[in-house]
């Protein structure tokens, strides 16, 4: 058996062992020299270098360490019931089924090279390859890790999980019902008691709407940091779940290899559902790099993206990890500058939200709403309050995160629909900070009324799942956030569902009211103070609507869009219905997550899109042309 690098008179001399012995087995030793030179640069194991650029396929190198070992290679290796997850996908190693077959093994990086130098005895053992080892940890493991993934925030932290009763649910459709008895029998003096009660809610989200739009926050960095040396660069994980998504798998993957991050460091995690064959088979019709691994979530339930995202999160290796949507291209740049951004802040900044930005604009006149409100929210409105201090409900892609804390925190709540929004409340209350990424990801929006309506009906009923979960005990979170970002809280969970759900019944009885002239020289001092004061609210949020939406038009240089903005009012009845029929789905399908489809788009302002689209035809042709 041959120990550590080969003797100097062989092909091998000056390599490093963990990619020395591939010499033996052939392998070109000037390619695996030049890896070694490039590894060290890139400040990586050799043999990770080799493996994420393909120099090696995963399974050839395995099977050359087995041999180099003199031991066994298993394709499909079978595990004990002991093998644990995910310690023995992490550290490459796991107990077989069969007391007297010993251990499987798939050692990376130091524990390759110990290996390698001092290779065991007195032992059964296997060699595999890492993937092949995750797969049969999986197969043995598959009940108990769909069971963490479900359940591990709800069973380590209960008061910070979705718990929603019936009787929780009953309570708040027994108010909406007295609401709705109360403005069709007695409208004065229901919008009267509602607009006392709700006004201050209403009011603190104006003033969050304005005080964020005064903040200077441009969509790009204003001070640009030196460029880090790549081998000073930490590992950054990449975490995507897909469902259903073979239309745009090909784009992600192209959009994430222009990334500006060396590939030996990306630690990159497809997650797919056990039923979606279409999407494997469409990533396994591309060439993937060694960089991307294929996780299939054990069935289970809820079928939702936080549990995909749960699956996971165990197995990331990188400092940093973000999450992207399969539609998503974002800025090559976005790792560097986020990874230089953790690197000058506080340890208790556990997230940085990146802009989110609407390529398809021309698609509809729903897109370019869409594309408006966007540029309102992630380009004025959330880095505005990062600037304040206030908690944030993030948005569900391209959320910086530091490992340590998304792990310690128990990753996202499987049950919550609106995971993001949940995520970024759960943060403030554990006294974590989001600031904002001044980095864009191009995303695409839902070009017809049906798609968009079951995708926001879905995103207002996980705010009334956040709004109602972490109301439980008003007491501790006021502890836990202090009176301001306690309000600021409230504001950005129950202040969105109801303003949501009344936006049209008061909206209509202002107007009514005032057409109507019904305050005239009659009126008492009540009514005239009362009409002040809704006077005041209706038009101060005119202004919380329309001031964001011009601000984000403006820095994203949108004025042709600037004739639709009009008609946002209009925009955001659609949310208003949106929000009934979530608060219908709350009582009559709770945990449903309602799949948005992709890969629809027709236009791309940005041009990136159509190229790749184009690049995936001329590929397509090149393959059914005939010889």
């Amino acid at each position: 058996m041959r120990q550590g690098l080969a003797e100097p008179s062989s092909q091998s001399t000056a390599l490093p062992v963990e990619i020395g012995f591939l010499a033996h087995h052939g392998h070109p030793p000037e390619t695996l020299r030049q890896a070694a030179i490039l590894a060290q640069s890139a400040g990586v194991p050799a043999d990770e270098f080799v493996l994420k650029h393909n120099l090696v396929g995963e399974d050839d190198f395995y099977r050359a360490l087995g041999a180099e070992l003199q031991l066994p290679f298993l394709a499909a290796p079978r595990l004990s019931r002991s093998a644990h997850y995910p310690n023995s996908v992490l550290a490459g190693i796991a107990p077989l089924a069969d007391r007297n077959s010993g251990f499987v093994m798939a050692p990376r990086a130091e524990a390759l090279a110990r290996v390698l130098r001092t290779p065991p005895r007195g032992w059964p053992l296997a060699v595999t390859s890492p993937s092949r080892l995750r797969k049969a940890v999986f197969r043995a493991q598959g009940p108990w890790i769909a069971h963490r993934a479900a359940s591990d925030l709800a069973e380590r932290s209960p008061n910070l999980a979705t718990d929603l009763s019936y009787a929780q649910i009953a309570v708040l459709f027994i108010g909406v019902a007295l609401v709705s008895f109360g403005i069709c029998h007695a409208p004065g003096p229901t919008v009267a008691t509602m607009g006392v009660a709700l006004g201050p809610l209403f009011l603190g989200m104006i003033v969050l709407r304005l005080a964020a739009s005064i903040m200077n926050t441009p969509i790009e960095p204003t001070i640009r940091s030196s460029r880090a040396e790549d081998a000073d660069l930490p590992v950054y994980t990449i975490i995507a779940a897909l469902y259903r998504e073979k239309r745009v798998v090909a784009r992600l993957t192209h959009a994430l290899s222009r990334l500006d991050y060396p590939a030996a460091k990306l630690d990159i995690k497809l997650v797919l559902e056990a039923d979606d064959r279409e999407t494997l088979e469409a990533l396994q019709a591309i060439e993937l790099p060694g960089n991307v691994e294929i996780i299939v979530a054990p069935r289970g339930e809820p079928r939702t993206k936080p549990r995909a995202l749960n699956v996971a999160l165990p197995l990331t290796r990188g400092r940093y990890t973000v999450i992207y949507d399969a539609e998503d291209v974002p800025d090559p740049g976005q790792l560097r500058l986020a990874a230089a951004r953790f690197a000058g802040l506080p340890q208790n900044v556990a997230c940085l939200q990146a802009r989110l930005t609407i390529d398809n604009t021309d698609d509809s006149w729903l897109t370019r709403l869409f594309t408006i409100e966007y540029a309102a929210l992630f380009d004025v409105l959330n880095p505005g309050l990062a600037e304040i201090g206030s908690p944030i409900p993030l948005g569900g892609t391209s959320n910086h995160f530091r490992t340590s804390v998304l792990k310690a925190i128990h990753g996202w709540d499987a049950w919550n629909v609106t995971e993001d929004a949940d995520l970024g409340i759960r943060l403030a209350r554990l006294g974590y900070d989001v600031r904002d990424l001044p980095s864009s990801t191009l995303e695409e929006a839902p070009s017809n009324l049906g798609i968009w309506m079951r995708q926001r009906t879905r995103w207002m009923k996980g705010y009334a799942q956040t709004a109602t979960s972490h109301s439980r005990k008003l007491g501790v979170v006021l502890r836990q956030l202090g009176i301001w970002r306690f309000y600021g809280a409230l504001v950005l969970t129950w202040g969105i569902v109801l303003s949501a759900v009344v936006y049209p019944i008061f909206s209509a009885l202002f107007l009514t009211s005032w057409l109507s002239g019904t305050t005239g020289a009659s009126a008492s001092r009540w009514e005239l103070m009362g009409h002040a004061y809704s006077l005041t609210l209706f038009f101060s949020g005119a202004i919380a609507i329309f001031a964001p939406a011009c601000i984000g038009l403006y820095r994203r240089r949108l004025w042709r869009l600037l004739p639709w903005v009009p008609l946002l009012p209009f925009y955001y009845g659609l949310v208003s219905l949106a929000a009934w029929r979530g608060l219908w789905e709350l009582a009559t399908a709770t945990f449903r997550w309602n799949k948005t489809s992709h890969g629809h788009a027709r236009t791309s302002r940005s041009g990136i899109v159509q190229k790749h689209q184009a690049r995936v035809l001329d590929i397509r042709s090149l393959k059914t042309a005939p010889p």
